[in-house]
């Protein structure tokens, strides 16, 4: 059924006809408006039968929700940022268990400075933490993906969590088409566990492993990963199938066929890559894009098959490794080794800042005419100006003070220290 909606209110809605029988919820800003939909279901029996714990720390969300799936139920919970930060000891824990628990991202920047705007540093941090992570190019891909995340995290038993960018899509009010009850039951069955602590049928769950088997239960947990690569687009597919219309799958081309420069891109700044593709192919520009969908695993014969006949890849990423460079660009080049396309890592949006279509122009040009390297970072829109002050104020005196405060006050957001 088409309504318009939140788009967080429209993943909640998803989730609830996903049935799920527990609900762990911890609120931080901006996945708040998720678990308070649900709250609200169970509180009015439109969500039912399930159990919904208002817990006291992100932590203790995950333990719940760990705790819900190894006894046999079908689990949910939601985070962001920080809140991912403090369950990370707990994510790895879900994966290592093989425990099949979706988690809703709502991507956020990670402080310090305090930030709750949108980029990819939070789920980027928690990359390989054994997680599926698959991320939503609009809040209908967000509906989607969450429908079809249940079923593949309980077919491989892995958890897997969907990305969808803070307040760009959480906040965002749209038309949007929610499946009925009827269609995600026909598409979803009923959870059925591959382990459960059972006390007629006792084993253990979460043993300790010493050396003699690590590596092999290690390497099955790769392995279980690397099934997704075919389960994906096999679900993708089936939902195609079943909902009418394509959402999901590895990765989505857009007008790459002929094209010599390609932008690469996870999440909602897609939409404004493919208007720049539109308005640069008009104009007789052979350009095209690629949204990746499931980033771990990483598809990395598809992406070397959708980029291999380009000759300049430009990956627009929304967050970084400090100290080495682009994550995703590493991840394409990787993909791309031993082929002629040359990649450009461009960091952009961190903390929220805008991704316009004239910025993203801007860069092709620079591509276009050599004025930035190939495989060197590159941040799109930053001020040097800025950077170039606070770096001469290090150099000046000791007590320079924090860059955040220098940074602001020199562009007039604060007031200058008082003396």
């Amino acid at each position: 059924m088409r309504d318009q909606l939140e788009g967080s209110q429209a993943v909640a809605r998803a989730v609830a006809r996903c049935r799920p029988e527990v609900v762990s919820a911890y609120p931080i800003s901006p996945q708040t408006h998720i678990v308070e939909a649900l709250s609200d279901m169970v509180r009015t029996g439109e969500l039912a039968p399930c159990e919904y714990l208002l817990v006291e720390s992100e932590f203790a969300a995950m333990s719940a929700a760990i705790g819900a799936s190894a006894a046999g139920a079908r689990a949910y919970t939601a985070t962001a940022s920080q809140g991912l930060l403090y369950m990370a000891e707990a994510l790895y824990n879900a994966s290592g268990l093989g425990l099949p628990i979706v988690m809703t991202l709502a991507n956020r920047a990670i402080g310090a400075p305090i930030n709750i705007w949108n980029d990819h540093s939070d789920s980027m941090s928690q990359r390989d933490s054994g997680w599926i992570q698959l991320y939503a190019e609009s809040n209908q891909a967000a509906v989607d993906l969450h429908i079809q995340a249940f079923k593949l995290a309980e077919a491989l038993s892995l958890p897997v969590m969907v990305c969808m960018d803070g307040f760009v899509l959480t906040h965002a009010v749209e038309p949007l088409e929610i499946p009925t009850q009827e269609q995600i039951d026909a598409f979803l069955p009923a959870y059925e566990p591959r382990q459960v602590l059972d006390p007629d049928d006792p084993v253990t769950i979460g043993a300790m492993v010493g050396p003699e088997a690590f590596t092999e239960v290690r390497y099955l947990a790769h392995a279980k990963q690397m099934q997704a690569l075919d389960l994906v687009p096999e679900l993708a597919a089936e939902f195609a199938t079943s909902f009418g219309r394509p959402s999901g799958g590895l990765l989505r081309r857009y007008r790459t066929e002929g094209a010599r420069t390609i932008l690469v891109a996870l999440g909602s700044v897609l939409g404004t890559i493919e208007d720049v593709v539109d308005e640069l192919r008009d104009e007789g520009e052979r350009i095209g894009a690629l949204g990746i969908t499931c980033f771990r695993p990483f598809p990395i014969d598809e992406v070397r098959d959708a980029l291999a006949g380009a000759d300049r890849v430009v990956v627009v990423e929304r967050a970084f490794a400090v100290g080495i460079g682009g994550i995703v660009g590493q991840n394409v080049r990787l993909a791309l080794s031993g082929l002629p396309p040359v990649v450009y890592d461009v960091v952009a949006g961190l903390g929220g800042r805008a991704i316009t279509r004239r910025s993203l122009r801007g860069l092709i040009e620079d591509v276009d005419e050599g004025s930035i390297e190939p495989n060197r970072l590159h941040f799109l829109d930053l001020d040097w100006k800025l950077v170039e002050r606070e770096l001469q104020r290090l150099q000046e005196t000791r007590r320079s003070g924090p860059h955040a405060e220098n940074i602001l006050r020199d562009v007039g957001v604060v007031a200058g220290r008082s003396h």
